[in-house]
């Protein structure tokens, strides 16, 4: 008999685009009746990825776009060396693929940091529905968009010379990314490691965790290994505006440091 855990996720698995809880975060937004059960026919599978599987490696041909369902992913690219550059963190309600679609091939590779369920929407049957559905068309158009914001916005925080301006643009973004879920975004569960944080934001392991650190004794933050509860989340906005967190850092007694 398989285990309960197995029974839920499969469970869960099989409800469609109509009742799934995403729905006005993913594809489905604004989608009714026949439409919205066409859209579902599309979606090819509904899988589970345990922690540290890939949905895709660098090199992979294209065929399809994911959403995540629950859980979340990573997407890295590796160099010469074998050392990864994590360049995108994925939570439910968000596609990864879209690094593909100039060329045909993907550019990175999309790794599950924790048991992970997401939904694969084959291309070619999503072009030929999107075309009869202006709705969804748009739908998908602002989705995408949404990911090259969280792009731009990644490339503005590796522009920040401070490291704690880094780190503190990280937790905000991802405290907004909690609310757009109707998630308490104050109280956050980092499914990824450290050194994945480091490697996301430009720095070495040492910086992020001495912040992490630093922040906590300023009183910005509680921390519990992966648990980061956010106490003063206007100190943390303060901390996001170079301008402002170096006397944030003097208040604390803590010097800039990269």
């Amino acid at each position: 008999m398989p285990p309960v855990a197995d029974l839920i996720d499969i469970r869960q698995l099989r409800r469609s685009c109509a009742s799934c809880g995403l729905q006005e975060l993913c594809l489905p937004a604004g989608i009714s009746g026949d439409d919205l059960a066409r859209l579902d026919a599309a979606v090819r599978d509904k899988r589970v990825l345990e922690r540290g599987r890939a949905l895709y490696r660098a090199g992979d041909a294209f065929h399809s776009l994911f959403v995540v369902r629950s859980g979340a992913l990573k997407t890295f690219v590796t160099d010469e060396n074998a050392t990864q550059q994590v360049i995108g963190f994925h939570l439910p309600g968000e596609i990864v693929g879209i690094d593909a679609l100039a060329s045909g091939r993907h550019a990175s590779q999309a790794e599950a940091l924790e048991r992970t369920s997401i939904c694969e929407l084959p291309f070619a049957q999503l072009e030929h529905v999107t075309s009869e559905i202006p709705a969804l068309q748009r739908q998908l158009l602002r989705v995408i968009s949404r990911e090259v914001v969280q792009e731009h916005e990644h490339l503005v925080t590796m522009g920040q010379q401070q490291a704690q301006v880094r780190l503190a643009i990280f937790l905000k973004s991802l405290a907004d990314r909690y609310n757009t879920l109707h998630r308490d975004g104050n109280h956050l569960v980092l499914p990824m490691s450290r050194h994945d944080i480091a490697s996301y934001l430009g720095l070495v392991v040492e910086t992020v965790s001495r912040w992490f650190t630093r922040f906590e004794d300023a009183g910005i933050l509680e921390v519990r290994r992966k648990a980061v509860t956010i106490l003063r989340p206007d100190l943390l906005a303060q901390m996001c505006r170079p301008a402002e967190s170096d006397s944030g850092s003097k208040k604390a007694r803590h010097p800039a440091a990269n």
